[in-house]
């Protein structure tokens, strides 16, 4: 098969699902439509906003469909008469059956771990919550169980101490779409040996999990071990960013974001939570173990601020600690 005679339809919403749309355009395959999310409103003026992969399909003249209900009768329809050969998925929804086994060729999903380590919702924080020194990505095709299915293709990428969610963000979604292209290469060729997923654990105790992160997932404590918390920062900056409440007696309690931090491992005496600064170039809290200096962080009806700027216009003119 030549690759103007496949017909694919791709699903995707955000950023990170725009790179693999933009590699097939331009390398001229033949998209015959995109499934996106329904648009949202979104700013003071609630105006709908499009999703990255509807308006890079809109710029591009590209069939659009935003089901609600992804088992609704006519969005089913709509699908099956476009008479796709595959489908491709990249931070989409969960496909019911009908739909990912439409296609002769099959559904094949880029998702951002190794699998079938960190299986679920947020692959990406994970890893650099836990600490991991390389991720990377897989393409598989879908079946019944969630990011379960067999394995197509991988590519890892190193987590170096400087990264934090947001850098292994962006280096994936480039490598994301140069793997979604290969897998459709070598699919077309018939040169693909799918992998059971099984073959690569000998118990599922084996496996690390990455469930969708919560406001409380996103909570410090600073009874832990300072590289553990120091990883938690890292594994939620940008977004949706690590918190602890910044308190004092007598005063109202400060939510602060903390999006960079550096760590300091020692003895000490002081009470985990317990802040330390010189007012002017750093401000540090102690932890199980050391201190973690606070280098980037935000405090409500600010901007982000790097620290010395943060105590350029705050005073700790009382004992202040973060919990």
């Amino acid at each position: 098969m030549n690759k103007e005679d496949l017909k694919i339809v791709y699903m995707g919403t955000p950023d990170f699902a725009v790179e693999p749309l933009r590699r097939l355009v331009e390398d001229n395959y033949n998209v015959v439509g995109v499934v996106t999310m329904p648009d949202k409103p979104a700013g003071r003026g609630h105006k709908l906003q499009f999703s990255p992969v509807k308006q890079f399909a809109v710029d591009h003249n590209l069939h659009v469909m935003q089901p609600e209900k992804l088992k609704a009768e006519e969005f089913v329809n709509e699908l099956r008469s476009l008479n796709a050969d595959l489908f491709i998925v990249v931070a989409f929804r969960m496909l019911p059956e009908v739909v990912w086994a439409m296609p002769r060729l099959g559904t094949f999903n880029l998702h951002g771990s190794l699998l079938p380590q960190y299986r679920g919702a947020a692959p990406l924080n994970w890893a650099v919550i836990n600490g991991e020194k390389e991720t990377g990505i897989t393409t598989f095709f879908l079946t019944h169980e969630i990011d379960t299915g067999k394995i197509i293709q991988q590519e890892k990428i190193a987590i170096n101490e400087e990264d934090n969610v947001g850098t292994i963000h962006d280096k994936l979604m480039i490598m994301g779409g140069d793997l979604v292209l290969d897998t459709v290469k070598n699919i077309i060729a018939g040169t693909i040996a799918p992998k059971p997923q099984e073959e690569l654990y000998a118990s599922e105790s084996e496996l690390k999990p990455a469930p969708k992160i919560f406001k409380e997932t996103c909570h410090l404590d600073f009874n832990n071990p300072t590289e553990n918390i120091h990883n938690l920062v890292r594994g939620l900056s940008p977004y949706p960013a690590a918190w602890a409440n910044l308190t004092a007696e007598g005063k109202e309690d400060v939510q602060m974001k903390i999006y960079e931090t550096k760590k300091e491992i020692c003895a000490h005496n002081e009470a985990p939570g317990t802040l330390l600064t010189d007012g002017k170039k750093f401000l540090k809290v102690a932890t199980k173990d050391g201190y973690l200096h606070l280098l980037q962080i935000q405090v409500p009806g600010k901007k982000r601020l790097s620290i010395e700027d943060f105590l350029r216009g705050f005073r700790f003119d009382t004992e202040y600690k973060l919990s």
